[in-house]
């Protein structure tokens, strides 16, 4: 059986992480570590992490990109997998991301969509319809596979040792699920299951500020990921790669 952590960057959130560190300590299959990676928390974050007794680490660098890098370079299993503070996941969901992923060549990755909860009708509409759903069809068409949800999601640790030198972990306004994803080289099956699903808070739509935020992240991301490797140019490579004309690096 394969040894699975998950890693959950967090910063001033200790009511959410209190919560989804209950969850996964009712995970019918277990994780074998919990990391939660402290990005100057000041809210009790570490009083919640003892008493649940999983590894905290402090992130020194600022930003969402430093945590999750952190967090996977600390991880020592086989199976690294990612979720959002206010993520709540299902029971199973650590069963089937080991049987997802047992079942491809490594290193492979795996990912789904998130139930949204709390907020407004309006802001779990638009989470779900909007975000998520434009999140998987523009940036799957752009990156030429399914991109990975930052709330869900996980990877063989091969595929983070093929990347984790080349992440933008030192730019803050980088959103990691999207710098991630872009970095995959061919040979990195992405596997994308919409039933795979996790609860997250709708929390990040309640205000034209929230996602003007994110999406002015989104926008740096692009715009970091084009200027290094136009995404033609990428997919270009992942055709050669599956049509068996290259070699991966």
């Amino acid at each position: 059986m394969a040894t699975i952590s998950v890693v959950i960057p967090t910063r001033n959130d200790a009511g959410p992480l209190a919560v989804c560190l209950a969850t996964l300590s009712r995970q019918s299959r277990r994780p074998d570590a919990v990391i939660v990676v402290d990005n100057g928390s000041t809210d009790g974050t570490d009083a919640v992490c003892a008493a649940a007794g999983v590894h905290r680490i402090s992130a020194d660098v600022a930003g969402i990109a430093a945590a999750t890098a952190l967090g996977f370079d600390a991880a020592d299993t086989d199976i690294i997998a990612r979720l959002d503070t206010d993520s709540i996941p299902p029971a199973n969901w650590l069963e089937r991301v080991e049987a997802l992923l047992a079942g491809a060549v490594p290193p492979a990755a795996v990912s789904g969509p998130g139930d949204f909860y709390g907020g407004t009708a309006l802001a779990r509409w638009a989470g779900r319809s909007i975000w998520i759903a434009g999140y998987h069809r523009v940036v799957g068409l752009l990156l030429g596979h399914p991109p990975l949800f930052g709330s869900n999601f996980a990877m063989h640790s091969a595929a983070w040792a093929l990347i984790r030198d080349a992440v933008h972990r030192g730019l803050p306004a980088v959103h990691d699920d999207l710098d991630i994803s872009y970095q995959l080289p061919p040979q990195v099956e992405v596997i994308w299951e919409p039933t795979l699903r996790v609860g997250v808070s709708a929390r990040p739509f309640e205000s034209a500020g929230a996602v003007w935020r994110r999406l002015a992240m989104a926008w740096t991301t692009f715009a970091v990921e084009f200027a290094a490797d136009p995404p033609l140019a990428r997919r270009r490579r992942r055709r050669d790669y599956r049509r068996g004309l290259t070699r991966p690096n």
